[in-house]
This record gives C-alpha cells, sequence and structure tokens, in this order.
C-alpha cells in the first residue's frame, strides 16, 4: 500500500502521494497551511477512484465531467496526467512520462493508492 506524504516547504505545505515501492506518483500544490493540504488528500481519496480519465493526446478526444484525469503533452513532449476534483480545481499532477502507457499506468496506481495512509515527513 502506497502512502501520502506531507511536508513542508519554504513557502507552506505540500503532498506527494508515493506508491508502495516509493515512487512518487502525484504531487500537490504547495498549501498554505497543513489543513488545506489534509482537505487536498482528503479530496484526493474521494475523487480519484471515480474519476474519468480525459486524454487530450488524442485528436477529438471525448470531453469528460469532473472529477477526472486529464492526459496531456508537456512542451518537452512528456505525458502528464492532472486529477481535477468535482469543481474542477486541480488537486494532483503527475512526473513525466516518455510513454502514453506509462502516464495511464502512473493513473491507475493513483487510484489504487488513494485510499492510503497519511504521514508527515
Amino acid at each position: 500500500m502506497g502512502k501520502f506524504v506531507v511536508k513542508e516547504t519554504k513557502t507552506g505545505v505540500k503532498f506527494d502521494l508515493k506508491a508502495s515501492n516509493g515512487e512518487v506518483i502525484a504531487t500537490s500544490e504547495v498549501y498554505a497551511s497543513e489543513k488545506s493540504c489534509l482537505n487536498g488528500i482528503e479530496s484526493v481519496k474521494k475523487n480519484a477512484p471515480v474519476a474519468a480519465v480525459e486524454n487530450q493526446t488524442e485528436e477529438g478526444f471525448k470531453k469528460e465531467s469532473n472529477p477526472k484525469f486529464e492526459i496531456y503533452q508537456d512542451k518537452g513532449g512528456e505525458f502528464r496526467f492532472r486529477l481535477k476534483a468535482k469543481n474542477g480545481q486541480i488537486i494532483a499532477v503527475s512526473e513525466g512520462y516518455t510513454a502514453l502507457k506509462n502516464c495511464l499506468h502512473g493513473i491507475e496506481s493513483v487510484k489504487k493508492n488513494a485510499d492510503s495512509k497519511v504521514e508527515k515527513e
């Protein structure tokens, strides 16, 4: 089972969702307070398991309603995803993947690990 790791940054508090192998599979924005960060984790726990996948790299892709994972390509050509909550806010983002299948695997890992415990670093 994975885990959410809450950590202080220079400008606030953020979380990483780590898979059971320790790899970071999703990261949050930097929140102003720990309470806001924990609310973000609760949002991931609630939204990730039911989120549809919208692959914006496909021509004529089907628009999904929130909550959803949006797959896109960054300027460097890598595949990334962002998890949007029901209200449209981005609650977690991924690293870059060189292959679409690895990005899809990352989404499945977030869905599988969404009910993980929370630790402070």
